[in-house]
């Protein structure tokens, strides 16, 4: 299978959804889990935006590795490939909580007033766990696209602005 859309590979463009639906689902899980007004009004919402960032992510890998076999080796590249590795694990580990989280605290609101204190405690372990997951999800997400962008700029030029 060809990863190029207009002849362009899919990668870099793949990535775009990644950078920004991976950190946005973040957001949402910690808003969810912190503030009960953003989990009514997030609702499903949360858990969906979460299975997109995963799907984009597992979809730039896939057409990460289709270009990683058109293009030279280098240490920055295999530093960008081995994060993205990890990152895909990472990813899945999110999807199950967020998804965990809101079918918990769902199963929390129709039992109105008869958590208990046991429900309680599952609801906030089941919280910090997911706010944890996002927060270094979106953590790896940043370092893997800096050693994409390191891999793919870092014989460009000096981009810094200090030459001129």
């Amino acid at each position: 299978m060809s990863w190029t859309v207009n002849g362009i590979p899919a990668h870099p463009l793949l990535v775009h959804a990644v950078i920004v639906l991976v950190p946005l689902a973040a957001l949402a899980a910690i808003a969810v889990v912190v503030w009960p007004a953003a989990r009514r009004w997030l609702g499903i919402g949360m858990p969906i935006l979460v299975t997109a960032g995963a799907i984009s992510t597992a979809l730039a890998k896939q057409a990460g590795e289709w270009l990683e076999e058109r293009v030279p080796d280098s240490t920055l590249l295999q530093k960008h490939t081995e994060g993205a590795d990890q990152l895909v694990p990472v990813v899945i580990v999110f999807l199950i909580l967020a998804w965990a989280y809101w079918w918990w605290m769902r199963r929390q609101a129709r039992q109105s007033g008869e958590a208990g204190s046991r429900g309680r405690a599952v609801s906030i372990v089941l919280g910090a766990l997911l706010a944890v997951a996002a927060v270094g999800t979106t953590a790896d997400v940043i370092i893997v696209g800096d050693a994409g962008a390191q891999a793919v700029w870092s014989d460009q030029g000096d981009w810094s602005g200090a030459g001129s």
